[in-house]
């Protein structure tokens, strides 16, 4: 059994903490149980060691930290959906399918999306050590 948690008062800095310990068990759950999540994180890892490697502006890498945050915030809120989709309809439904498919597409678009920004600002660069 869980143990009850602490009531604290709502702007109180103990209600900040518990919320941010909220917030890290659902990254927790990310990387435990979202192969995406993964994939996500690797080639976030890719896009940052491009930016550091070359001579990038604060403007760019800033571009890059963004779009990093976006995709990977897209995929935990697509995760949310899938899950909450998985207790609300746990059999096949139809709708519940189509509920899911398009909080995938969201990551998907904003996927492509960083990829074409990726490739607009590190295109220049790569072409000149090849």
């Amino acid at each position: 059994m869980k143990k009850p948690i602490p009531m604290a008062k709502k702007n109180s800095l103990l209600s900040v903490f518990i919320s941010f310990k909220y917030a890290f068990k659902g990254l927790i759950l990310m990387f435990h149980g979202e192969r995406n999540f993964y994939v996500h994180i690797l080639a976030s890892v890719f896009a940052l060691t491009l930016a550091f490697y070359f001579p990038l502006s604060p403007a760019e890498r800033a571009i890059i930290v963004i779009m990093i945050a976006l995709v990977l915030a897209a995929e935990i809120l697509n995760s949310s959906i899938e899950r909450l989709t998985d207790l609300v309809q746990p059999s096949f439904n139809k709708k519940a399918a189509e509920v899911k498919d398009l909080a995938a597409a969201a990551v998907l678009v904003l996927a492509i999306a960083s990829v074409a920004v990726a490739l607009i600002i590190f295109l220049p660069y790569i072409l000149l050590i090849l």
